[in-house]
């Protein structure tokens, strides 16, 4: 049987992983992550904060401008990072594009009692997306709130939207649990009690309901809550594994405040190596067809004994 988590014995995580592994990954140097490039997954490092939020609010006009009337196009996008947002309403609003044949899907939002929050709620993503981005462009150019999809309601229906229109690129942020939205590490109970669930199982995860890791509770807090844990719902809805994989494109967004230096060596390692296990969610995009870690070089850090 594997190991029992060192941070939270009910749930799987990382901890559970084989100590090979994670020594390998603590490692590697910063400069050791572009040699894990292969075919299919790229690793970039930005030398820069303006270059690196720059590159990914770029993304988002790339695609948003192969759209068409007869055939419209979409990007899936986090809220962490959300340093791109302002950045991407910039430049739609300088290069004058008319987004209305373009598509945005929100990646995943809190739930409390059952429901997902309303755009009321301080931490609602919805909110962070319009304040953001969308209301800072011009009417005329903004994209319709038809084209604008949010797991929020009926899920299957969010789902579907996958299917009628392409989503060319998804971004993320990775937490400290590996996820990418809200797609954490299991709890160890029932069938995944001795064993966290194969990459085949996970992968067939589609938009869903999901009780959070109390990692992933605690990192939002730190980055979203100025450390205020009884402000985080302990729930949420998110896009899943089997969207993701209706998606060209995953381009992961490291700037160094979401996960730390270790854990973002180690999904590199795993997907770079191909290993992929659902105790490191972000590891099971190895088999996905093309996938994007964009590093800003400050933020990388050491994995070294530095005492505070």
């Amino acid at each position: 049987m594997r190991k029992l988590s060192t941070l939270a014995p009910a749930w799987w995580d990382y901890t559970t992983l084989d100590d090979a592994i994670l020594k390998d990954a603590a490692r590697l140097r910063a400069k050791d992550l572009i040699q894990l490039s292969r075919p299919r997954f790229k690793v970039t490092i930005y030398d820069t904060v303006e270059e690196f939020y720059a590159a990914e609010a770029l993304e988002y006009i790339q695609v948003w401008r192969q759209a068409t009337a007869d055939n419209p196009v979409g990007v899936c996008g986090p809220i962490g990072p959300t340093e791109q947002l302002p950045l991407v309403a910039q430049m739609v609003i300088a290069f004058g594009m008319n987004l209305k044949n373009c598509h945005f899907w929100g990646m995943d939002e809190w739930v409390e009692n059952g429901v997902s929050v309303s755009r009321e709620h301080p931490l609602s993503f919805a909110r962070c997306d319009y304040e953001k981005c969308f209301n800072r462009m011009h009417k005329a150019l903004r994209i319709p709130d038809a084209n604008v999809h949010f797991p929020t309601g009926d899920l299957a229906a969010y789902s579907r939207t996958y299917d009628d229109v392409p989503c060319l690129l998804m971004q993320g942020g990775q937490g400290e649990t590996k996820h990418w939205a809200f797609n954490d590490p299991v709890k160890r109970s029932g069938r995944f009690k001795d064993a966290p669930p194969t990459p085949a199982e996970y992968r067939r995860f589609a938009a869903r309901l999901v009780d959070l890791h109390p990692v992933t509770i605690m990192q939002n807090a730190r980055t979203s809550g100025g450390g205020n844990v009884t402000l985080v719902p302990t729930r949420a809805a998110t896009v899943g594994p089997a969207e993701t994989w209706k998606c060209k494109t995953v381009s992961i967004w490291h700037p160094g405040h979401h996960d730390n230096p270790f854990g973002m060596r180690l999904s590199a390692l795993m997907i770079s190596k191909r290993i992929p296990d659902s105790a490191v969610p972000m590891s099971l995009l190895a088999d996905h067809p093309d996938v994007r870690f964009n590093y800003l070089r400050s933020g990388i850090g050491d994995v070294a004994v530095d005492m505070h």
